[in-house]
């Protein structure tokens, strides 16, 4: 019996914690902290939106049909790695920057090794991380091995300066390159909310994979240090304020050589 199959049966896939009236946090608890990523839903009066949408071990729809039975979603990806894209197949709407591979079949692994060498990670990256990147199935006929990630069609191209109009919210599409070529982040001005996908979050930022550009990403840091933001809403790990915000950028700027923006921040 190999390690994959000897995992345990999960009780449940996704956890769901209500953040207010209108934002609910999905994650995947038995995922690798390298793919466990945050998926978001937020409710409009006139649309809702799935920000990113998880790995797609287990579907996402039929796992939260209450969630998700009333109105579908428009799914909303910050970019186009599989941990953000799993589940991205299930729903009709699925927007993206252009520059995003999200149609490219043939992508997506749950063994360390293949998703390193796919992702473009340090050729030593894998012998740190579990064979497998899930601890648990989500059924017990579950095949780690056979797992793919699925493409999906762009049915509207987001480019920067776009609007999302939920109805009773506003939502720009800030153009963030640096992690991925087309990484973007929505940003609620009147609410000074960031969701900023993979391009800022509470851990260590990765710029060195296939299709990551430390000199965008130089430029999208001291960007977003401009910026208006009290909340971040990340793509991994637990949202921040704008002082933590400020200090993630700073010590990536100082570590990769550019130099922080003045102190008092302005919406651009």
């Amino acid at each position: 019996m190999s390690a994959a199959t000897a995992l345990p049966v999960a009780d449940r896939w996704y956890t769901v914690t209500p953040v207010d009236e209108s934002l609910t946090l999905i994650q995947e608890p038995h995922v690798d902290p390298l793919l466990s990523a945050n998926t978001w839903h937020l409710r409009g009066t006139r649309h809702d939106l799935l920000i990113d949408a998880g790995l797609g071990v287990a579907s996402l729809r039929e796992a939260l049909p209450d969630l998700f039975g009333e109105r579908e979603p428009v799914v909303v990806l910050t970019h186009a790695h599989l941990d953000h894209m799993g589940s991205a197949h299930e729903f009709a709407e699925c927007w993206a920057h252009p520059a995003e591979p999200v149609d490219t079949p043939g992508r997506g692994s749950l063994l360390a090794r293949v998703v390193n060498d796919t992702l473009g990670g340090d050729p030593d990256g894998a012998a740190e991380l579990p064979p497998v990147l899930i601890n648990a199935l989500p059924t017990a006929d579950y095949d780690p091995l056979a797992y793919r990630l699925r493409p999906v069609s762009i049915t509207r191209q987001l480019e920067e300066g776009d609007t999302i109009d939920l109805g009773d919210r506003q939502l720009r599409v800030l153009h963030l390159p640096g992690h991925t070529p087309g990484s973007i982040g929505l940003y609620d001005e009147e609410r000074r909310v960031l969701f900023s996908g993979d391009v800022l979050y509470d851990d260590e930022l990765l710029d060195t994979l296939a299709g990551s550009d430390i000199g965008q990403y130089i430029a999208t840091m001291k960007r977003l240090r401009r910026l208006d933001i009290d909340l971040v809403h990340a793509g991994h790990g637990a949202s921040f304020g704008a002082e933590r915000m400020r200090e993630i950028i700073d010590a990536y700027l100082l570590f990769r050589g550019g130099q922080a923006p003045p102190e008092t921040p302005a919406a651009q």
